[in-house]
């Protein structure tokens, strides 16, 4: 199966101890981008490769983490002659996609996105926001009872991830509701998500504008590769554009299911996450057929991927 390339970068919970080891032992380029993230934040390397786990799962260790073993991830993936024709990233993975798209140099990234999980830890007290994820309703229906419940408590739609799958955020007892009434409204599951806050939902505008401020300072590229944004699902090419979508995207839906058939409808047919785990995958798999589907996170999914994306060029 010929076709296009895309490159995608999962974000927060596909983290775990021990991600990205066996690459940087292996290869200096993975190792050059560690060593630059560990002289922005020191002992980053050490969190990724050892944990505790707990200590990852913090928003503000999680997401430079992940920007990094992604970035780390690609950067072997590309010496290998791998060129994707897009790049996209959930959420977090947004960023990685406008490092390899050369928008941003990997260290001003690295520090954007400490900052993003500060101010995104910041925004609401521990506690008192959460997420939970609808299986098995359309997104007009959670849309529906989300607005609902938020009569009551303020519940919103947070990730549109793939058919029948919908991430919802907002305080904690707008979520209790809105679960109760998806389990009435014949939600096949309904499963709170252990995360510190209600991320892409309204209680993170003060966020957003914070970040606002800090993009205003940074010097956004034109972008080498088309990157489709979280917010739009399209590529977007103006600096001024993408600078506006990424203060927006911490409290917008990420429409993910709707940037995989954008995707999928530029002729792409090879899909590769690009970082730990296999959660976009996944969603992928339930978003569109035919198509092939490889990870790069360790020596043998490199291969693996090396090895699958020669044999379709020889086929073609």
């Amino acid at each position: 199966m010929k076709g296009k390339i895309a490159v995608v970068f999962p974000g927060q919970g596909s983290q775990y101890p021990g991600m990205g080891r066996e690459l940087t032992e292996k290869y200096p380029l993975a190792k050059q981008v560690f060593a630059e993230a560990d002289s922005l934040k020191p002992s980053l390397s050490q969190l990724c490769f050892e944990g505790p786990e707990e200590e990852l799962k913090k928003t503000v260790n999680t997401q430079p983490a992940l920007l990094t073993v992604n970035m780390a991830c690609f950067q072997v993936l590309r010496s290998r002659g791998i060129e994707p024709d897009f790049l996209a990233g959930h959420s977090l993975g947004e960023y990685c996609a406008l490092v390899a798209s050369g928008v941003l140099e990997f260290t001003e990234a690295l520090k954007l996105v400490m900052l993003r999980s500060q101010l995104m830890e910041e925004a609401v007290p521990q506690g008192v926001g959460g997420m939970a994820a609808i299986l098995g309703l359309s997104p007009e229906a959670v849309t529906e009872l989300c607005l609902e419940a938020a009569a009551e408590s303020w519940v919103e739609p947070a990730n549109f991830n793939c058919p029948g799958q919908v991430v919802i955020a907002g305080y904690r007892e707008g979520i209790s509701r809105a679960m109760e009434l998806a389990k009435n409204k014949g939600a096949k599951r309904v499963i709170p998500l252990n995360v510190s806050g209600p991320f892409h939902s309204r209680l993170m505008e003060p966020a957003g504008k914070a970040l606002a401020q800090a993009l205003e300072k940074v010097t956004l590229r034109l972008p080498k590769l088309p990157v489709v944004a979280n917010v739009t699902a399209e590529p977007e090419d103006k600096p001024e554009r993408i600078a506006f979508n990424l203060a927006m995207q911490v409290s917008r839906p990420v429409r993910w299911e709707e940037s995989i058939l954008f995707l999928y409808r530029q002729g792409v047919r090879t899909f590769i996450e690009v970082g730990p785990g296999k959660v976009l995958t996944g969603l992928i798999k339930k978003t569109v057929k035919e198509v092939t589907l490889l990870n790069v996170e360790d020596e043998e999914s490199l291969q693996a991927t090396v090895s699958k994306l020669e044999e379709v060029n020889r086929c073609s």
